[in-house]
């Protein structure tokens, strides 16, 4: 991977300002793309419950989270060159049981998502800055979990 640079951390920046300034909607949309390829994942969030309660604040919280972290990700690759996860991620993705399968679902649900978020300011250079910030954080939660696995 060449250096995260400054034009994509504001692409992710801008992109998630778009996707806060709907959270509520944004978070049923991505949530609900998640159990249209997964329908098992329902299992995983345990304020899913039977359905996707567009008023449920954990569905918003949740989905305010994890886009932060891949937000977050962007800022580190771009300062930083590397990005650390949260020592918690680990285990939290491994007592849950998550797959490289998983990450490759909430992968395709977030791309979709801010893809909503940002309408016609999509374009291959965001998707871009969003496939790596996710895929470094996603990389640093999997080394966590295997470091956990060893504990």
């Amino acid at each position: 991977m060449g250096a995260f640079t400054e034009k994509q951390e504001a692409l992710v920046n801008s992109s998630f300002e778009a996707f806060k300034a709907n959270l509520p909607h944004h978070s049923v949309v991505f949530f609900n793309s998640i159990l249209e390829k997964a329908p098992a994942a329902k299992n995983m969030f345990s304020f899913l419950g039977d359905a996707v309660d567009p008023k449920n604040p954990k569905l918003a919280g949740h989905a305010e989270k994890l886009f932060g972290l891949v937000r977050d990700s962007a800022v580190q690759l771009q300062t930083k060159g590397l990005v650390v996860a949260d020592a918690t991620l680990g285990p939290i993705h491994t007592q849950k049981g998550v797959t490289d399968l998983q990450f490759a679902v909430v992968k395709e649900a977030l791309l979709k998502t801010i893809k909503e978020a940002v309408g016609d300011k999509w374009s291959e250079e965001l998707s871009n800055a969003w496939e790596v910030a996710y895929d470094e954080i996603a990389a640093a939660i999997k080394k966590a979990m295997a470091i956990g696995s060893l504990v």
